[in-house]
Order: structure tokens, then C-alpha cells, then sequence
């Protein structure tokens, strides 16, 4: 699912699109192959705890909420949430209806977890949307006055605790900046190595192979990436091999040929946080470019790097690069905070 509405499986469309796959077979909600899991016995149903089963229509409302989601829109829950709010503030026979009609626009295969109780799941709502003297679901406690007060109390019981807990977590979270992060920040792989520093300085300065000469642990190295794979190396000459090589991708071409060091997995991290800070505090131009990233999230792609180095999509890669470009970011801007005054009392 993405943003603008298309959908793919196996081949892209619309929400019509899915409809019309889905009532002619094309597109199924189970092995057709299988034989359906045996659903959980709804009796009574007024008070059942597990979800409806899925339909199409059911399916199609979630996708509908997952496409709105990704807009930055209310999901058909959400709604419902704001819907309970409104009647909590004024219980009136009108925000009822509302609530009720918010309730009943959920898929009906998520309506159980709409509050987020586990224990009473939405039988809350459930009575709430009945009609004063009609059994609950059809099949429970008729509706009353007082059953209609004790949800109210539930909610507002559920309110407290919630600004409760948000209260708390504010405290503990209370170093979160104030304002969202910034987005994040793509550092991508460029093709060709690169031989001189650009005209124009970009975020590709942040790039281990950006040609930044850096001195650390006694040695010159003429990029981040040259000083990492001599280091990794095992023996003297090798060393001394990858940090002369003409390019960047020679140097990593020969330093993943060398016999590494026995403790390489154990002392690689360290050494690249190392080697980036060098890089950093020796050249403020570029310093100055990785703190105009503010406090936006680093993902550092590429092919040639492990992917322990490097951002690969969701749930792949370790991003340590980006990750360590934050923690040098963060060590450069606590270098301009001043101490405290002295108690004047």
C-alpha cells in the first residue's frame, strides 16, 4: 500500500481495483487451498472478545485506514476516539449517535481493540451504541439509563488514566526535543571515485570516501574508508599498502583481500567512531555540514560497505555509519554548551 492509493499484488491498483479482485477470486483473504481455521463460538455475542470475522468489505476499510494513515490522516478509529472524547465532554443524545456511527465505520474484524483494553476490549462500546431498552448485541442485558452512566464513568475512568501515563511518560522522556525531528537524511553511494574535493561542498562530505585527509593514531590517512581497512589489517605491510592506494575502492579492494585482525569484529566500531571524529574536528567546513543536519535521522546507504555499516531497508542493515555520524554530530554541538553560573543564593 502506498500514499496515493495504488496497491500491489503482483501486479499494481487501486482500491477499486482490489474490490473488484477480490468478489471475482483473483485476490483471496485465505488459502483457497486450506480449509478456514475454525472461528471462536460469537454466543453470547453481546459479550464475545474476538474480532469479527474478515470480510471483504472488512478488508477493504483497513486498507482504507492503512492508505489514510500513511497520508498523515485519522484512521476509522481514530475517529471513534475523538467521537468518545466529544461525548465524554457532553453526554448528549447527539454525541451518542455520533460515537455509534464511528464505531459501526470501523472494519468490524478491528472494532475489539479500538480501546486498547484487553481485558473488556469494546464491550464498553458495544452498550454504549444500543438503544435504550434493546439487548446489548442482540443478545444481552437490555440497555438502561445506568449502563449508559457506567460507560461514561468508564471513560472517563480510562481519560485519567491516560493523561496519567502521558504525564509520567513526559517526565521521563522529558530530554525529547520539544519540536518533531527533522526528516531524515539519505546519505546515498556515488559512483566513480572521487579525486579531488568538489567546487561545492554537499552532504556527500559525509561519505567515508569523501577525500578528507585525517591524522589518527600516528598516521595519515587519505580517507575515512583508507584508514579503516589498514587498520583492519593484520600485518604492517598491508597496512601500508591500503593506506597508499591511488583511490578509495582500490583501498577497500585490497584491505578485504589482507588477513584481518583476529579482533576486527570486536574493535571495528570503535575505530570507525574514532576515525569520523578525526575526520570532523580536523576539517570544520565539514564539520559545519554534518551540524547543519540538525538533529535529523542519518541513513547511510550503499553497496560497497557491509551492510553492518549501512542502512539496506526496512529490518536490513545495521546503519552503524549513520549512526555514529549522529553520535559525532551530537559530540560537536556539546562542545559550544557552557557550564552553568554558580549559585548566586
Amino acid at each position: 500500500m502506498f500514499a496515493d492509493g495504488v496497491i500491489r499484488c503482483g501486479e499494481s491498483f487501486d482500491l477499486p481495483g482490489l474490490q473488484r479482485r477480490l468478489h471475482s477470486g483473483k485476490v483471496a483473504l485465505s488459502d483457497p487451498g486450506r480449509p478456514l481455521p475454525e472461528q471462536p463460538e460469537q454466543t453470547p455475542r453481546w459479550s464475545a472478545r474476538y474480532p469479527e470475522p474478515l470480510t471483504h468489505n472488512g478488508f477493504l476499510g483497513e486498507i482504507r485506514d492503512e492508505i489514510s494513515m500513511l497520508n498523515g490522516r485519522p484512521t476509522t478509529s481514530d475517529l471513534c476516539r475523538e467521537a468518545i472524547g466529544r461525548y465524554r465532554g457532553a453526554p448528549t443524545e447527539a454525541n451518542r449517535l455520533l460515537v455509534k456511527d464511528a464505531y459501526l465505520t470501523i472494519p468490524a474484524h478491528l472494532r475489539v481493540f479500538v480501546l486498547g483494553d484487553m481485558d473488556r476490549q469494546d464491550i464498553p462500546l458495544r452498550q454504549l451504541v444500543t438503544e435504550l431498552g434493546k439487548p446489548v448485541g442482540g443478545d444481552g442485558p437490555i440497555a438502561t439509563v445506568e449502563m449508559h452512566r457506567l460507560v461514561l464513568e468508564y471513560f472517563e475512568a480510562s481519560h485519567r488514566g491516560i493523561q496519567h501515563s502521558g504525564d509520567r511518560l513526559a517526565r521521563l522522556h522529558a530530554d525529547d526535543p520539544a519540536t518533531p525531528r527533522t526528516a531524515t537524511i539519505t546519505l546515498h553511494e556515488r559512483g566513480g571515485p572521487p579525486v579531488e574535493p568538489p567546487a561545492t561542498l554537499d552532504l556527500f562530505v559525509l561519505r567515508n570516501e569523501f577525500p578528507a585527509p585525517l591524522s589518527y593514531a600516528g598516521e595519515t590517512y587519505p580517507t575515512v574508508l583508507h584508514g579503516y581497512w589498514a587498520l583492519a589489517a593484520h600485518d604492517r605491510d598491508d597496512h601500508d599498502r591500503v593506506r597508499d592506494a591511488p583511490t578509495v575502492y582500490a583501498a577497500h579492494e585490497i584491505g578485504g583481500s589482507c588477513v584481518l585482525r583476529s579482533d576486527w569484529s570486536l574493535a571495528r566500531t570503535a575505530v570507525m567512531a574514532g576515525l569520523l571524529r578525526a575526520k570532523f574536528t580536523q576539517h570544520l567546513e565539514l564539520a559545519e555540514i554534518l551540524r547543519s543536519t540538525a538533529d535529523a535521522p542519518i541513513s547511510y546507504t550503499g553497496y560497497s560497505e557491509s551492510p553492518f555499516w549501512t542502512d539496506q531497508g526496512r529490518d536490513e542493515g545495521r546503519n552503524w555509519v549513520g549512526r555514529l555520524l549522529e553520535l559525532v554530530r551530537s559530540e560537536l554541538s556539546a562542545t559550544t554548551i557552557h557550564h552553568l553560573p554558580a549559585d548566586r543564593s
